[in-house]
């Protein structure tokens, strides 16, 4: 598993276009009353000298002076990586030239989860922290950003109108906004095209329903060689969050809509562990390795043993540069029953107590790096040049012109098939934020993949329903 955390994004809006309008409109309002009332003692104290602007709407004065420190910078091993941020900021002086940006490294992991909560506490985290989606809570529980509501606008983000709500709404609580994404995906069905070739499968056509992925695993396995149909997680918080990405797809939840109850001892439940325990013990198309974890099905299904599996676009990257796949042998489509997905990313937020500069410069770096299409990190011509992947459906939060502006460019500069992914991207699904206390619920859910995937006489019902009991006293303690 890439992380112990999961991060996806609550969908608050009722449809993408008006919500997207009315979340414009909510922050120009925002703007527009705070232009008459903030102050520096709201905003807190910062290094800026002159070229200030009061109104918080309006975009940086370049002759402001700045330093901004920012974390997540690239580290010296991803060397195409971090030759491109810095090219970035010389292009961004070329408009700001007296922002200083110090960009702050991490070995491994970027974001470390008991770094991230340790920074928090001690309020140490750089002027521009990155934060996964579902951060906010605990950044804000910890005092530690800064209500960015009032800055960001259609004259300080142009792209703000055309980046998908659900995206925006993982940043905003109680109409304020925290932050800017960087990325995002969406789960769906993660296929290996050759063994669906040599099982007389289409390739271009991967499974919509369950039923269908049950009866394509089979012709898989049918291959022999151990070669696996389908595969699925069972250990390590990941069997309960695909358990999860299941019951999300078939339109279930996993949690009530009050969020202090169990939403999955129920038939929908039962369908999807009865459905997994068929697939390994009548079909044997799930192979017999089980209590698997992130990274064990990514090795299989690299290394011709799996057929398929539920993942994000960004794992074909991992196999290809990790474990010496191709990406001519992946495809995907959108995940079983297209209900809903679980749904994840990654954002940046401001350091609460910056200055208004600070906060205006942190906003104009975001939306030069982050949200303009055809720079940046959506620079796609630069980034084939310096050999790194372009065409994954990711990051995909655009709409509207800039998402037809940006597909196009993608496609041009595309190093990998991307007709591979026309099922998934051709037939979108609305994600889906994960549950409260996501991995103690995961953990305990990991049971119930367990059990059905390595005994035989699994009693179905006792496993959701003890699974349930478990869940509802984690709620209960929040």
């Amino acid at each position: 598993m890439r992380s112990a955390r999961f991060r996806r994004s609550r969908s608050t809006c009722r449809t993408r276009r008006t919500s997207a309008a009315a979340l414009l409109t909510a922050l120009a309002l925002t703007a527009s009353l705070a232009a008459c009332g903030t102050s520096s003692s709201d905003n807190g104290g910062g290094d800026s000298e002159g070229g200030g602007s009061s109104d918080p709407s309006a975009p940086l004065d370049p002759k402001a002076k700045v330093t901004l420190t920012i974390d997540c910078m690239p580290p010296p091993a991803k060397a195409a990586e971090l030759k491109e941020w810095n090219e970035d900021v010389r292009t961004f002086n070329k408009t700001y030239p007296n922002v200083r940006i110090e960009g702050k490294s991490t070995p491994g992991q970027c974001l470390e989860p008991p770094r991230f909560t340790a920074m928090l506490k001690a309020k140490s985290q750089p002027d521009v922290f990155y934060t996964y989606f579902t951060d906010l809570e605990q950044v804000l529980d910890n005092d530690g950003a800064a209500d960015i509501s009032a800055y960001v606008t259609d004259r300080t983000v142009p792209a703000l109108g055309d980046i998908d709500p659900d995206v925006m709404s993982s940043l905003t609580k109680e109409g304020k906004l925290y932050g800017l994404p960087t990325s995002n995906y969406t789960m769906g069905l993660l296929i290996n095209r050759s063994l669906f070739e040599q099982a007389g499968l289409d390739p271009d056509n991967p499974p919509r329903t369950w039923a269908e992925v049950r009866t394509a695993a089979k012709a898989i396995a049918g291959l022999g060689k151990g070669i696996a149909g389908f595969g699925e997680y069972s250990a390590g918080n990941t069997g309960g969050w695909h358990f999860t990405a299941t019951t999300y797809g078939l339109g279930g939840d996993i949690v009530d809509a009050s969020g202090t109850k169990a939403a999955f001892n129920n038939e929908l439940g039962r369908q999807i562990a009865r459905n997994l325990h068929a697939m390994r013990w009548d079909d044997d198309s799930m192979g017999q390795t089980q209590l698997l974890k992130w990274g064990d099905l990514q090795k299989q299904i690299a290394s011709d043993k799996l057929g398929m599996f539920l993942a994000a676009p960004d794992d074909i990257t991992y196999m290809v540069q990790q474990l010496g796949a191709k990406y001519e042998n992946f495809g995907m489509g959108p995940i079983p029953g297209e209900k809903s997905t679980l749904f994840g990313g990654n954002n940046y937020m401001i350091k609460k107590g910056s200055s208004p500069d600070k906060i205006k410069a942190a906003i104009a770096w975001l939306n030069f790096k982050n949200l303009t299409v055809g720079k940046g990190q959506f620079a796609w011509s630069r980034t084939k040049a310096d050999g790194l992947p372009v065409g994954l459906p990711q990051p995909n939060f655009w709409l509207n012109e800039s998402k037809t502006k940006d597909d196009a460019q993608r496609a041009q500069h595309a190093t990998m098939p991307v007709a591979n992914f026309k099922a998934f991207m051709d037939n979108p699904v609305k994600g889906k934020a994960e549950p409260p206390k996501a991995q103690e619920i995961y953990k305990v859910l990991d049971n119930v993949m367990s059990g059905i995937l390595t005994n035989k006489d699994a009693d179905i019902d006792k496993l959701l329903s003890t699974a349930e009991q478990q869940v509802n006293q984690i709620l209960a303690n929040q």
